[in-house]
């Protein structure tokens, strides 16, 4: 495979001339957000099997060839766990590219682990070993050495050869387009918006709070989430997490009390103080009506919905072996438990989840089928009208 690492205008106009006609591209990118709101993009890294390359977007200004190129609607980009990556172009340049495949999807769709990692995939699928030794590199900073360099292109060069060898595993056993609503979301500009009024639901700590300390939290997390977007700076240089909650729970109303919440430094409550109080005092006036709530808080389950739960977790487990896929990579018990409560606005009952497992567990709160035992063997059996 030819390598090259691009660093001017010229060679990245004559790489992607070169790419033009690729079927797919395998991407990845490198980036660090330590001491920003938005991750700083500092490497791209691209593949189409014959080539790989590292573009340098920090010492290129004019990236106008490669845009060009990833978002050329006839060529497939591959991602593993591509999230973080597919934020990037997202913050960048309002829009994502498509089609898309994730490696990371897919295996999990293959039973091939939940959630697995790029190096655990490489060495279970081509059994090479990738090295681990700058994955903590600041690739902000310049020139980057061949080590770095080196490390940075095996998540590409390899990352090609797992796409196909997925995309022909999804083919042999029937499942090629299965995983298209999960593309979806990856695709949706949505996935990728951080809309302050939602902040609250990010907020560590939230789960101890309800009814009006929600609405005071709401307030102050929609705050914090516009500071740091404008300045471009970590939420928590703002104010953390736990301050925020503590602010809801004791909702102080003058600044004498600010100084008894942890975490609230004397600069803060000088710089701040007036505004925080004035935040809290008006989500407090709100109407009940517009509190928020939380739905992720503990559902409280009836003896009878218990009993329930590990029944359907049971049989969740028993779909999830007979298609070859761990059961976490179709649902944990807390989505199990919302179903019983009645919720529907769950992952099991979308896409490749619903027609595997989601579609059969409804039959079973439905009556419709039951498990039972036969010759020693858990089964799923469908129940006459009868019965």
């Amino acid at each position: 495979m030819l390598e090259r690492h691009i660093q001017n205008e010229q060679q990245l106009s004559e790489l992607c001339e070169q790419l033009a006609q690729s079927p797919w591209l395998a991407l990845d990118t490198e980036f660090v957000r330590e001491k920003t709101y938005y991750p700083q993009f500092c490497l791209l890294q691209i593949s189409n099997g014959d080539i790989a390359a590292s573009v340098d977007p920090i010492q290129i200004k004019e990236l106008q060839p490669l845009l060009d190129l990833l978002y050329d609607e006839r060529i497939v980009k591959v991602f593993h766990a591509g999230r973080q990556d597919l934020e990037i172009f997202h913050n960048l340049w309002g829009r994502l590219p498509t089609p898309l495949f994730d490696t990371q999807l897919a295996a999990s769709l293959l039973g091939l682990g939940d959630q697995v990692g790029y190096g655990n995939l490489v060495e279970l699928l081509l059994s090479h070993t990738l090295e681990k030794g700058h994955s903590r590199t600041d690739w902000s900073r310049r020139p980057l050495d061949e080590a770095q360099l080196r490390y940075a292109l095996d998540d590409v060069i390899y990352l090609g050869e797992i796409y196909l060898k997925l995309t022909r595993m999804l083919r042999e056993q029937g499942r090629e387009g299965w995983l298209q609503d999960d593309f979806d979301q990856l695709a949706n500009p949505d996935t990728y918006s951080n809309p302050p009024q939602e902040a609250w639901k990010r907020i560590k700590g939230r789960q101890q709070l309800k009814g009006v300390q929600l609405a005071v939290l709401q307030a102050l997390a929609a705050w914090r989430e516009q500071e740091a977007q404008q300045a471009n700076r970590p939420k928590r240089w703002i104010l953390k997490d736990e301050v925020l909650a503590d602010l809801a729970r004791r909702q102080p109303k003058a600044l004498d009390q600010l100084e008894k919440i942890r975490g609230l430094e004397p600069g803060a409550i000088k710089r701040r103080g007036e505004l925080l109080l004035k935040l809290i005092a008006d989500a407090k006036a709100l109407p009940r009506e517009q509190w928020p709530r939380d739905k992720r808080r503990a559902i409280r389950l009836t003896p009878n919905q218990e009993a329930l739960t590990d029944m359907l977790y049971g049989c969740l487990r028993l779909l999830a072996e007979q298609n070859n896929i761990t059961p976490a990579a179709l649902a944990g018990r807390k989505e199990i438990e919302a179903l019983v409560s009645g919720e529907r606005e769950l992952e099991i009952l979308h896409g490749w989840r619903r027609v595997i497992a989601g579609n059969r567990l409804l039959q079973v709160l439905d009556g419709k089928y039951w498990p039972e035992l036969d010759d020693g063997q858990v089964i799923l059996s469908e129940r006459s009208p009868d019965a």
